[in-house]
């Protein structure tokens, strides 16, 4: 997938590097503080140091804010600020830790949840604990996603045979993979399912999800193809929200009557066979499928459900 500076993985990324400038820096004040004058007066939290007797060892190290402040400084200050570098030079390992240690910062919060009493501060950190993990996920999936390729050129036997069609519809890459594959094998041509609706993208994805939660066909292209020509057609699609994708919900349903023998792929990210998929591309074509095979991609990692 060709690289932009406005990829869903590069946005993820700059909201993780604000998370862990914003975290760190402020690990690192606070830390400084304790540090500086470990009675903790000087920023009002002297009153506090009672409550840190609940916790073990705490007659030799909590009887004043000096380990605190180390321990503040060490797992959410250093840790954050060396994420944020990682992630300005653009190195992998800054998303993994920018997620980690938003992990990290909850684990931290849920220490304050026990010895202190409720307070805004706590509730407040533990949030930003749960945005910042939830983005280095989003920021890790994402690149995984856009680091995906397929290259037709490593399918050299792909339109050998005019005798057989492989239709798809991909919305990832990952579809088109299974489907590229299985026409190599038989040397079978390709057709892909254009959808005339955004399928691109987060929003993209949240608008597929509509119309797969209420079961409805997508608009697609108009399908410029002669499907009674061929002896034998497979169906390569993905299966959304544990249904028919629905760009080839609407091609089942314009290619009705037209396709003499056919087969289908199903990718998912479970490991379902998705049995009542198969069964309603019957129902729309009007044919009985001669195979059905179900296929589980997670991150581009292919297995087949048996």
């Amino acid at each position: 997938m060709k690289k932009n500076k406005h990829t869903r993985s590069q946005i993820a990324g700059r909201w993780l590097l604000g998370w862990t400038m914003y975290i760190g820096i402020g690990a690192v004040a606070g830390a400084s503080g304790m540090l500086l004058d470990p009675s903790g007066k000087a920023m009002g939290m002297d009153a506090m140091l009672p409550y840190f007797q609940v916790l073990p060892l705490a007659e030799y190290l909590y009887q004043d804010y000096t380990f605190p402040g180390i321990a503040l400084l060490i797992v959410n200050g250093l840790t954050n600020l060396t994420a944020a570098v990682l992630l300005l030079r653009k190195r992998k390992s800054g998303v993994v830790l920018g997620g980690v240690f938003g992990v990290t910062l909850m684990l931290w919060i849920c220490i304050q949840f026990v010895i202190f009493p409720p307070n805004f501060m706590s509730t407040i950190y533990f949030i930003f604990g749960f945005c910042q993990a939830v983005t280095g996920y989003m920021a890790w999936v994402f690149e995984k996603q856009e680091a995906f390729h397929v290259d037709i050129s490593d399918y050299p036997n792909i339109g050998t045979n005019s005798t057989r069609l492989v239709v798809f519809f991909s919305r990832m890459g990952y579809v088109k993979k299974q489907a590229y594959e299985a026409a190599n094998q038989t040397g079978a041509e390709v057709y892909e399912i254009k959808a005339a609706e955004r399928t691109e993208g987060t929003a993209g994805f949240w608008w597929c999800g509509r119309f797969a939660m209420h079961h409805w066909p997508m608009p697609i292209q108009l399908v410029a193809l002669d499907l009674t020509a061929y002896d034998h057609v497979t169906i390569c699609s993905p299966i959304w929200v544990f249904s028919l994708a629905s760009p080839v919900r609407e091609f089942c349903r314009q290619a009705a009557g037209k396709i003499k023998a056919v087969d289908y792929v199903l990718v998912h990210h479970t490991k379902g066979k998705y049995e009542s998929v198969a069964a309603e591309m019957d129902r729309l074509l009007g044919i009985t499928h001669t195979s059905s095979v179900s296929v589980q991609c997670r991150m581009g990692a292919f297995e087949i459900c048996k």
